[in-house]
């Protein structure tokens, strides 16, 4: 299936790695140009040349989503390089641990600062790039969140997720008639290059190995195993693509499905 997405531009915040790096190479290889968007200079220029093997137009953009001068800056150097921005992906958020924390042991600045990074950070973001899809006329802006905003597992994962889930609908409905959809992902764990860093630290704050981690991870999800950073970008280049129209506002789980729930 052709997605259309030749020729248009996308941002990807979170790009330098997991699975804004995946959903970067996707759109890449159907054709989109992009601005990879990150705060690490050193792993995002390694994250453009790796892209760049696809042919399209990828520009580094340094930035802390966190910050509204940087986001600004942002989007007026994807104005400067591709006159607007077709589709947003929002990626750049810190990973969630998936452990429960104990409420003494909750901290307010914790939660100030997912929400300030995943949330606010995310809507700065579609609100710096949205006026030049509203002068197109057409625009896409796809939200990765997390299966937290389903399941009570990490009490910050879960607020911020459900946040973010929140945000989209009202996005989605604000701009929807103006040609512009926004939808949000919910990938549960995902395999990535820091799965093995990440594993042993949870199996290690659970006092369990990394085999029974995986193993009782992998019993968690319907197909069996854990989805892949770049099986979630395949379902976000659809989303980000004229093909997906008739989704607006929704929530799409990404984590290969959870036994015995049912949503509708």
């Amino acid at each position: 299936m052709d997605l259309g997405l030749k020729g248009t531009c996308a941002v990807v915040t979170g790009a330098n790695r997991g699975i804004g790096l995946a959903v970067a190479e996707v759109l890449a290889a159907e054709g989109a140009d992009l601005a990879l968007v990150a705060r690490d200079q050193e792993t995002l220029a390694a994250a453009v040349e790796g892209v760049g093997r696809h042919g399209t137009k990828v520009i580094a953009v340094v930035a802390d989503t966190t910050d509204d001068a940087a986001v600004a800056a942002m989007a007026e150097r994807v104005s400067a390089e591709f006159g607007a921005a077709d589709i947003l992906v929002n990626c750049a958020a810190p990973a969630s641990s998936g452990v429960r924390t104990p409420l003494d042991d909750l901290r307010d600045d914790d939660l100030r600062t997912e929400i300030e990074t995943k949330v606010l950070g995310y809507l700065r973001c579609a609100r710096a790039l949205a006026p030049g899809m509203r002068e197109r006329g057409w625009g896409r802006i796809v939200n990765v969140s997390g299966l937290n905003a389903r399941i009570a597992a990490s009490t910050f994962g879960s607020i911020r997720n459900v946040a973010v889930a929140a945000m989209t609908k009202n996005l989605a409905d604000e701009l929807g008639p103006q040609g512009i959809t926004a939808t949000v992902v919910h990938p549960g764990y995902t395999v990535t290059e820091r799965t093995p860093e990440k594993f042993a630290e949870i199996a290690a704050m659970r006092g369990i190995s990394v085999a029974e981690l995986e193993k009782g991870l992998a019993a968690g999800v319907s197909i069996g195993r854990l989805v892949t950073a770049a099986e979630v970008a395949d379902v976000v280049a659809f989303l980000a693509s004229p093909r997906s129209v008739a989704i607006n506002g929704d929530a799409i789980a990404v984590g290969g499905g959870v036994p015995g729930q049912i949503y509708y």
